[in-house]
């Protein structure tokens, strides 16, 4: 089938994430992916500053994810996980036990990021439940995060700015706080947040069963960085007035940040741990959610007699292999110098765009690269301005970014730079109130 073909049955059929029908910007088509690059089928090669939404970490067609696949498919696909385990499963979660920071003992099997939230909400209030406090039962959560497409997680998006806004009304209504201090924000800032995140605790804590948090990084809420302190704060907070800590660490998980989880970088542990996106390295959708020898055991006493979630693939075997896999290509810890030069050289690199009319600010933090605009990003144009470049980005709102896979050299670090670069102005030279 040629490219036209795939465009043409494409528009047709097919709906894309976040977009109407037909498609406001038509779709690429991929024929193939190897290293960090994404080859479209009328010819080009682009290399994929997005890691695939932030999964491919070790780029695509990597030798030793690739024959964990093929080794796995040898033995089974898929069995059911009700009644039955195995080895990768086993694996896997012993893995995961093993690299998390204790007391995080306790690993349940998702397919998705988001059911890893909902998961963890349903962990939360069953918990509460379960020890006798059916009341608390609603989240606390700061504006500007976001924590996935269902319903549960929708409910603890931001309310006003996210594209949550339209389920105002049918979601559960939960407790939002203003958006934490950015990163860089000076002690008075910090403790004034602080004391403020205390004193809605100590109205709201009767009714509350947990708070969530993506802790360090806000990701596709805004790509916003915090202070690792206002996590460590928030630990002891919770545990003052006796609510859950969850952290969502779907993006942030693995490295991403500089550290292989972002609570590592406050020094805590949370009750209930959300991880995904890159746990497979980008091979198949698998996500975790991980708590506590007390929390599963109060759940486990209780009226149902266990957690009240149970998804038709969990822990699927060729998940969980390629997942102990891509876990094992980051023992050696290598992927640290990696996460810091790619940090580097997308600051110097984007430094160019520091004080540029209609540009707000430049920030980076561990494998990311941000330009926040004034103003909402021109897709066609700065897709377009990228891919001159060669280089694949996905801005959305007013965000142009990058989360490189951590194989990329140098010289593709720059070159998904100069992509950044290049989309930002062609989108300020679109704009008729922003000079270029």
């Amino acid at each position: 089938m040629d490219a036209a073909q795939i465009v043409g049955i494409d528009a047709e059929h097919v709906w894309h994430p976040y977009g109407g029908f037909p498609s406001s910007v038509a779709p690429r088509p991929v024929s193939s992916c190897r290293g960090v690059r994404l080859r479209l089928a009328d010819g080009p090669e682009l290399i994929d500053a997005m890691s695939s939404w932030w999964a491919a970490v070790h780029g695509y067609a990597h030798p030793v994810l690739d024959a964990a696949v093929h080794r796995q498919l040898e033995s089974m696909a898929h069995v059911m996980f009700g009644g039955l385990t195995h080895e990768p499963a086993a694996v896997l979660a012993a893995k995961l036990v093993e690299l998390t920071p204790r007391p995080l003992t306790k690993v349940f099997f998702a397919d998705s990021g988001s059911v890893s939230v909902e998961v963890a909400v349903k962990m939360a209030i069953q918990y509460q439940r379960s020890r006798g406090r059916p009341d608390k039962r609603r989240l606390l959560t700061w504006r500007g995060g976001y924590h996935g497409d269902t319903l549960a997680p929708m409910s603890v998006c931001d309310p006003e700015g996210g594209m949550h806004s339209m389920w105002r009304g049918v979601l559960h209504e939960q407790v939002f706080v203003d958006a934490p201090p950015r990163l860089g924000s000076d002690a008075d800032a910090m403790s004034s947040y602080v004391a403020m995140l205390d004193d809605v605790l100590a109205r709201s804590a009767d009714s509350l069963a947990a708070i969530i948090v993506e802790p360090v990084v806000q990701g596709a809420g805004g790509m916003a960085f915090h202070s690792p302190e206002l996590i460590a704060a928030l630990r002891g907070l919770c545990d003052r007035h006796d609510v859950l800590l969850i952290c969502d660490e779907i993006a942030t998980g693995f490295g991403r940040t500089g550290e292989l989880f972002a609570v590592n970088h406050a020094g805590i542990s949370p009750d209930i741990l959300c991880l995904g996106k890159a746990l497979t390295g980008g091979y198949l959708t698998l996500a975790a959610t991980m708590t506590t020898d007390e929390v599963a055991r109060v759940i486990s006493a209780g009226e149902t007699g266990g957690l009240a979630h149970g998804p038709t693939f969990m822990a699927n075997p060729l998940a969980c292999a390629v997942a102990a896999a891509s876990l094992g290509l980051l023992d050696d810890g290598t992927w640290r110098a990696s996460v810091a030069m790619i940090g580097e050289r997308l600051a110097t690199g984007l430094g160019v765009l520091d004080g540029v009319p209609g540009v707000r600010e430049v920030r980076t933090f561990g494998a990311i690269g941000v330009v926040e605009l004034e103003s909402d990003v021109n897709m066609v144009a700065a897709t377009d301005a990228a891919i001159a470049q060669g280089i694949w980005l996905r801005p959305f709102r007013n965000l142009i970014y990058a989360m490189p896979p951590y194989i990329c050299t140098p010289d593709e670090v720059d070159a998904i730079a100069g992509g950044m670069v290049a989309a930002t102005r062609a989108t300020l030279a679109a704009s008729p109130s922003v000079p270029a």
